[in-house]
């Protein structure tokens, strides 16, 4: 109860002799620091915010007009359209002061022209997507038309610096496909699919539902593409994230891996202490808005818009809709270790706590010998749990007390670090630990993450890290980018061991590394704050029969999970570039063959990509399963087609693949928009048996790739031994995979493969064998389309 106690800053009574009050110093102190650090982020957002507002135009260049306004006008001569005088005529006298007003008033006028002027040309510079289309690498030219556009937007970016916001008001919005368009995609995309007579009757149906109710649901939906600043991006986090009623782990949670060939320190309150720091400093950067916009080329923005939420926020279960709740500021995170629940502070008198200082910190906790109470141990598992449970256990028990600012103290840090006790390894010659380490991040014991959290930094006991992330709030590029800055920014800090080397890098000035030993460096400058054990109140036998249920429930569902880490290092992104392929599309029709082998037919292929060249984009669907993808794996099959009549048929999978990746980046993907014009049939309760039959269709491979040097800073070719495994996700079907790779340079590919030990048909051993065969067969092709090449100009040759 002393925690309760010391949470009373203020308080008074009225006696017979008057009034007694009683405050706590401390206390005050803190939320006078709290009150002043607010002010200081608010005074910084509004600078932000006006430089944004002004983008691409100059904050300064407004005193420039402003004295040449002045100039002018004192000088007698006219101002443009007369404005200073038009505006003295509303003053109510002609001094001096009212005349330099007038100078002032006109001169934001003519400031704020000019931006919105700045703002819709760069805006109508972004809509063109026409260079996303054409050909690049050796021996292409872009067009006349788009070396010009290039020219324009490279003007804009170098008129000015652009902050983390600043181009959100120049991304034009998501375009709305026509019902022709995307049922011409769809029926496209199925052709493989089904039989000769379902086909038939798809088309029957399309055609029915394009003339008839699809012309309703459109017009609705064209209104709020008006409205709205994108018309998908609420719905899809509202319906497919928010309404979903299974639990978080597992089914919609991601993770992330360590740099693997990196290990800076393997003393766990060190790389703790080291990665919180930094991770607060991502966040002060993304509260400055100092972060730079991610550009693609270097040039065309992306959306930045997920970024605001990736730091206090946390999830909240409800009985039929789960909320999204993100708190203006947190200056302390949670802290979960061997069950036990700690609140640390991380800030002292407004400045952000060294790394040697949360090291401290994190040792405390570590050396206490503090037991978990009865039920706190599995506590984190009501996370893990369905959301209606989970949910009413919060109301029931968490609403009153010490449970009530518990809970709220959890939801509100800036995040949650759980600090495991026992390793995570990686070994080239033993596969199977890299396979615990993705189990380990994935789900845990069940009860040692905070799912609901925006992501639980994990810290293994060997000084390894990896991440949790809810889904919800964001992307995996979004987790992918602060992680490549954690990486790199680690480098920057320390001389990392690399396998048995140095890794030689010059230690930066303003950066503290790790010693000799593996403690952080630096010199603690004030004793940090105590970390404060939560208190929880497990009187009652039904809470913690609650939570028991909730972890057996969690056991169950980690239980069922069949994860494999493969580590491809035959070839990588070099060979393919040989190969006249993109990376992408050649991993994805290696990905059909080895599913077409393992499976025995197609299925309907779930490949993400991104939508973040318009404001609020989220992700679209590529469907890899084409007609293209479908004759290349059937040739590949039939032992009587030729190498080289087997790469042809490749290079046009290859190629319609990148023109569906580019469909999709551009708004004309298939899947959103018959997401949507479903969702308005169930506002207008109008009952459509084609949009329900096509939308239940279950993605039995879903895939993604896991995005990799999304800076400049980050180059694989320089930096080999800071590239990630990349993460992964578990399975979307009951029946299916989850695919995740990242390509981590010219000669690796990791392939996180999950499936469901309960499935009697996948296994993600056998499926990880079938991608390696399928791999290998592709380069065996190259190599005997190689040679047939060369007979062939060999005979041509002699004859």
């Amino acid at each position: 109860m002393a925690e309760a106690h010391q949470a009373v800053a203020f308080s008074f009574a009225i006696t017979h002799e008057g009034f007694n009050v009683n405050y706590d110093r401390e206390v005050l102190h803190l939320v006078w620091e709290s009150g002043v650090r607010s002010w200081k982020k608010r005074v910084a957002r509004i600078k932000a915010g006006i430089k944004n507002g002004a983008y691409p135009a100059h904050l300064e260049s407004l005193y420039v007009i402003m004295i040449l306004v002045t100039l002018l006008h004192f000088s007698n001569k006219t101002v443009p359209y007369d404005l200073v005088n038009t505006f003295m005529n509303v003053m109510p006298s002609n001094g001096s002061f009212w005349h330099f007003l007038s100078c002032v008033l006109v001169s934001l006028f003519y400031w704020i022209l000019i931006c919105l002027i700045m703002r819709y040309s760069l805006k109508g510079l972004l809509v063109y997507k026409g260079w996303m289309y054409e050909a690049r690498g050796s021996g292409s030219k872009p067009s006349l038309k788009t070396k010009i556009w290039f020219v324009l937007v490279k003007v804009f970016k170098k008129w000015n610096s652009p902050g983390l916001y600043s181009f959100q008001s120049s991304l034009p919005r998501l375009p709305l496909p026509s019902v022709n368009d995307t049922m011409t995609r769809w029926l496209r995309s199925v052709r493989p699919l089904v039989d000769d007579a379902t086909y038939e009757k798809f088309v029957r149906e399309a055609a029915e539902f394009e003339k008839g109710i699809g012309k309703k649901l459109q017009r609705y939906l064209i209104l709020k593409s008006w409205w709205s600043t994108n018309y998908v991006s609420d719905w899809w986090e509202e319906y497919v994230y928010l309404r979903g009623r299974s639990p978080l782990c597992v089914n919609s949670n991601f993770y992330g891996v360590d740099a693997i060939f990196t290990h800076p320190s393997k003393i766990q309150a060190a790389r703790a202490g080291s990665v919180v720091n930094l991770l607060l400093q991502f966040r002060r950067s993304i509260d400055r808005q100092e972060l730079e916009p991610i550009m693609v080329q270097g040039l065309i923005p992306l959306c930045s818009w997920q970024y605001e939420r990736t730091f206090n926020t946390a999830r909240i279960p409800g009985i039929e809709t789960d909320k999204i709740v993100h708190y203006k500021d947190s200056n302390h995170i949670v802290v979960i270790h061997k069950g036990c629940y700690y609140k640390m502070l991380i800030y002292h008198k407004g400045r952000l706590l060294k790394p040697c200082e949360l090291q401290y910190q994190f040792e405390q906790i570590l050396q206490s010998k503090a037991t978990p109470a009865r039920g706190e141990d599995f506590l984190a598992s009501l996370t893990a749990w369905d959301r209606p449970k989970w949910a009413q256990a919060r109301e029931k028990y968490f609403s009153r007390g010490v449970n009530k600012t518990s809970l709220y103290l959890i939801e509100s840090a800036a995040f949650v670090v759980s600090l495991d006790d026992e390793p995570f390894e990686f070994d080239m010659a033993r596969p199977e630990k890299l396979d615990e380490f993705g189990r380990k991040l994935l789900h845990g014991k069940g009860c040692d993450r905070w799912f609901d959290k925006s992501f639980t930094l994990c810290v293994a006991s060997n000084g390894r890290i990896g991440f949790n992330a809810e889904h919800t709030w964001a992307d995996a590029p979004i987790m992918a980018h602060i992680w490549e800055h954690i990486v790199l920014e680690e480098a920057k800090r320390a001389d990392a061991p690399v396998l048995g080397h140095v890794w030689e890098c010059a230690l930066a000035d303003d950066h503290e590394g790790y010693d000799e030993n593996g403690n952080t460096l630096g010199k603690i400058e004030v004793l940090p704050p105590v970390p404060t054990r939560l208190s929880w109140d497990f009187n009652d036998e039904s809470l913690v029969k609650t939570i028991d249920m909730a972890y057996d429930d969690a056991q169950r569902i980690i239980n069922d999970v069949d994860l494999r880490i493969l580590v491809h290092d035959a070839y990588g992104k070099g060979f393919m570039k040989t190969c006249r392929c993109s990376p992408d599309a050649f991993i994805q029709m290696a990905l059909q063959l080895a599913y077409y082998r393992d499976y025995g037919k197609f299925s309907l292929t779930y490949e993400a990509s991104m939508t973040r060249l318009f404001r609020e984009g989220r992700t679209e669907t590529v469907r890899p399963c084409t007609i293209e993808s479908a004759a290349w794996v059937k040739a590949m099959e039939n032992k009587d087609v030729t190498a080289t009549e087997r790469v042809k048929l490749l290079y046009d999978a290859c190629k319609r693949h990148q023109q569906g990746y580019q469909d999709a980046m551009c708004g004309r993907g298939v899947d959103r928009h018959l997401f949507c014009l479903y969702v308005v049939s169930k506002y207008l309760e109008v009952d459509s048996p084609f949009l329900k039959e096509i939308l239940s269709e279950p993605w039995r491979l879903s895939t993604s790739q896991t995005p990799h040097g999304q800076t400049p800073k980050m180059d694989p070719k320089k930096n080999p031994h800071f590239i990630s495994a990349g993460g992964g996700f578990g399975p979307v079907s009951v029946d299916g995979y989850g695919v995740s790779y990242i390509i981590a340079g010219e000669d690796l590919i990791f392939f996180h493969i999950s499936s469901l030990k309960s499935c009697n048909v996948t296994d993600s051993e056998r499926f990880a064998q079938q991608i390696c065969k399928a791999l290998t067969d592709i380069k065996l092709l190259f190599e005997q389309y190689n040679l047939e090449q060369k007979k062939i100009l060999q005979n041509g040759t002699s004859h």
